[in-house]
């Protein structure tokens, strides 16, 4: 028997699969929002979340933008689409736009070295000193640890440059341009750049270049911008499992990494901002050039084998220059995460759906970054999946491994044992070139260790075992858990040097270096 044409066949087989190729194009019906409320209120409950702003942006226009809950716990007032809470760490999208607007002015460009524009910047490393270029402070691969020297800047008096000037203190962990590290001093690096190059502050180039063109009315770069009766939602989070108030900290010091304060229904213009590559209400604000270079990675993060088992379509993570790239149901998925005292955020853009999503929380639990998920989900027809209801069971396990740790950590004291010395003679001051100084003092009996940058880091000191004492701050936002100071002695049995040692997700104490300089 002949065969058939080629031409016929391949007709034949289209006609054959037709509706199988008309059903894979067909696009996913627009989600129920509704039912979007009700599963962020169920969310909510279960994360003890007081309260949310939640936006989404779908070609340009904004279909969802509402306040869930409330804006301080124990009140009444309800969180709404223009509360204004802490967006943290989302503020580093908008230095990198702000460095690209100065690249399509021609006043920078993104490989100049840092120190043609800060001649005082320096490392501890003179290599990546002489060669770290503006693109290099934007994608986090200095050398330096995730969160390294965050101490500096959290809750203590140095401004942006002392912050800055400090740092080269700090050694670092790899070599330049080696390894993933996620750094705020860094970022505030580069929006110093700002004003070396325009004679405007940081703050005033973000509100003039930003904040007013897209009528982000309720938007600020300091928590001093705040006036009695603003619409503010208040930070929370609970040590010990209580929920409770916190203060907004000021984070002026590190400002272009981390001071922005916004809401949902601002956020939701710099969201179509971003997705319109650069125009906005088709006024150009950055060129499309600047946004490919923004969106383009830059440096590769780890991806554990638990976060692939976790998000099985998700297979790299990188970052670019203010804004973290992976994968997402086979969709380029472009976010950023916000995280200060009592505070989380969440900024997602899927540029191939021309959707974009904003969650703002003031509380600290991942359900920021589950929601966004979720949406995602719904909007491009994927099988529905309770990522919150997975998340706390993973909550739940590490707790239990916590609890763990903690009953390990006691069987490994050291029973019967007594300091060396009395203990006025571990009083003093101690000084470490990059961090400062810290005073330990006898009070009541006991001793207590001051950190003097910090206005809030004193705290009581009781003896474990031998010459470490188990730390105990008094008074801070962080729900830092309890932690150690190790007094070292030399040949003659005098106290030289103090270590503090205080386990927890985000500033690692053991960077500080406190030698005794006087009794």
């Amino acid at each position: 028997m002949r065969s058939l044409p080629l031409q016929f066949g391949l007709a034949c087989l289209f006609l054959l699969f037709a509706p199988v190729f008309l059903l894979a194009q067909e696009k996913p019906a627009a989600p129920d929002l509704k039912e979007l409320e009700s599963y962020t209120t169920k969310a909510m409950q279960e994360w003890n979340v007081p309260g949310l702003g939640f936006a989404i942006v779908k070609d340009d226009k904004v279909v969802f933008a509402k306040g869930f809950g409330v804006r301080k716990l124990g009140e009444p007032t309800p969180v709404d689409e223009h509360s204004v809470f802490a967006i943290a760490s989302c503020s580093k999208a908008f230095t990198a736009a702000a460095l690209g607007i100065l690249v399509d002015e021609g006043k920078i460009k993104w490989d100049d070295p840092v120190t043609k524009y800060l001649p005082q910047f320096q490392l501890y490393d003179a290599y990546a000193t002489r060669e770290m270029t503006i693109r290099d402070l934007l994608c986090h691969r200095s050398g330096l640890a995730t969160f390294g020297g965050d101490l500096l800047w959290y809750d203590t008096t140095y401004s942006r440059d002392e912050v800055i000037r400090r740092v080269r203190h700090l050694k670092p962990t790899s070599s330049f341009r080696s390894r993933y590290g996620y750094q705020n001093i860094m970022f505030s690096a580069a929006g110093q750049i700002i004003p070396a190059v325009t004679g405007k502050s940081w703050d005033e180039f973000i509100k003039e270049r930003f904040f007013t063109p897209l009528g982000m009315t309720s938007s600020s770069t300091s928590i001093n911008a705040f006036k009695p009766g603003d619409n503010l939602a208040q930070p929370h989070n609970q040590p010990n499992g209580t929920m409770r108030v916190v203060k907004y900290l000021n984070v002026d010091n590190v400002g272009p990494a981390a001071s922005i304060n916004s809401s949902v229904a601002d956020l939701a213009q710099w969201v179509r901002l971003q997705l319109g590559r650069g125009t906005y209400q088709s006024k150009q604000i950055f060129s499309r050039a600047v946004s490919h270079e923004m969106w383009s990675p830059n440096t590769v993060q780890p991806l554990s084998e638990a976060a692939e088992r976790q998000v099985p379509s998700r297979h790299f993570s990188l970052y670019a220059m203010g804004w973290g790239v992976s994968d997402f149901h086979g969709r380029k998925y472009i976010a950023h995460s916000g995280g200060l005292d009592g505070m989380i955020s969440q900024v997602v853009l899927v540029p191939e759906e021309n959707l974009g999503v904003v969650i703002l929380t003031n509380s600290e639990s991942p359900l920021a970054s589950l929601l966004a998920r979720k949406v995602v989900d719904m909007y491009v027809g994927a099988p529905a999946r309770d990522w919150s209801g997975e998340a706390l069971a993973q909550r739940k396990n590490g707790e239990d491994a916590q609890k763990k740790a903690d009953e390990l950590l006691e069987t490994g004291r050291a029973k019967d044992t007594k300091p060396s010395l009395a203990l006025e003679k571990y009083a003093g001051t101690y000084s470490g070139q990059m961090y400062g100084d810290a005073t330990v003092t006898v009070e009541n009996g006991k001793l207590a260790v001051k950190l003097l940058p910090s206005v809030h880091f004193t705290g009581d000191l009781e003896h474990w075992h031998y010459d470490t004492f188990r730390l105990t701050w008094r008074d801070t936002n962080y729900p830092f858990r309890k932690g150690f100071v190790t007094f070292i002695l030399n040949a003659q049995g005098a106290v030289e040097e103090m270590k503090v040692d205080c386990p927890n997700n985000d500033f690692d104490f053991k960077e500080l270096e406190f030698k005794r300089v006087k009794p």
